[in-house]
C-alpha cells in the first residue's frame, strides 16, 4: 500500500530587523529620550546620531522617513501651538527647541513598534495620551528642559485634553502610512 505524503513548502518568514523588535525600540527610544531631555543642545549630535542609526537599520527607509516626518510634524505643531499659547516656555525663548524636534522624530518610531499595541486599542491610546504624555512633559519640566506657563495642575490638564485626542490621531496616521506602503486599503 502506497501512501502519499503531502508536504507543503512555504516561504520562510522574514526575520525582523533589530529595529522592528519591540524590546529594542523601547530601549533605543528611552536612551534617545534621555539624550534629548537631559542633554538638550549639548547632546543634540548624539540624539541625531541615534536617529541616523535607526534609519540605517530599518528595512524601508522611505516609508520610515514618511512616518517619522509626518508624526513628528504633528507633534511639533501641537507643541508649537502650546508654546504660543503660553503653556510652555523653553529656555532661550525658542518656540520648539531642536532637541524636542529630535525627540518627536524618535517618538514616531514607537507607534509601529514598542507602543504599537495602543494603535489596536483606541480607548487605551486615549488614556495613554491623557496620562503618559503629560507626565513625560512634567518629567521634562522637573529636569529643567521646559517651564510651564501655568500652574502644574492646569498645564497637565491642558496637555491631558490635547494628547487624549492627538495620540489616537498619531496612531491613525501610522496605520494609514503602513497600509499605503503595503498597498492595502485602510479601514
Amino acid at each position: 500500500m502506497d501512501t502519499v505524503t503531502s508536504t507543503t513548502i512555504s516561504a520562510p518568514t522574514p526575520t525582523l530587523s533589530i529595529t522592528e523588535k519591540a524590546w529594542f525600540n523601547a530601549i533605543w527610544f528611552q536612551s534617545t529620550w534621555f539624550c534629548a531631555v537631559l542633554g538638550r543642545e549639548t547632546l543634540l549630535p548624539l540624539t541625531a546620531a541615534m536617529l541616523v542609526l535607526h534609519l540605517a537599520l530599518v528595512r524601508n527607509t522611505t516609508r520610515e522617513l514618511l512616518q517619522l516626518t509626518t508624526l513628528a510634524a504633528v507633534g511639533i505643531g501641537v507643541d508649537a501651538c502650546l508654546s504660543l499659547a503660553g503653556v510652555f516656555r523653553f529656555p532661550g525663548g525658542v518656540l520648539v527647541p531642536l532637541w524636542l524636534c529630535g525627540l518627536w522624530l524618535a517618538f514616531a518610531t514607537t507607534t509601529g513598534r514598542s507602543l504599537s499595541f495602543l494603535g489596536r486599542r483606541p480607548m487605551l491610546a486615549v488614556l495613554a495620551g491623557a496620562v503618559a504624555l503629560p507626565l513625560n512633559y512634567w518629567a521634562g519640566q522637573r529636569l529643567g528642559a521646559v517651564e510651564f506657563g501655568f500652574p502644574v495642575p492646569v498645564t497637565l490638564a491642558i496637555m491631558s485634553l490635547v494628547w487624549a485626542v492627538m495620540l489616537p490621531v498619531l496612531y491613525r496616521l501610522t496605520a494609514l502610512i503602513g497600509s499605503a506602503g503595503d498597498g492595502k486599503e485602510s479601514t
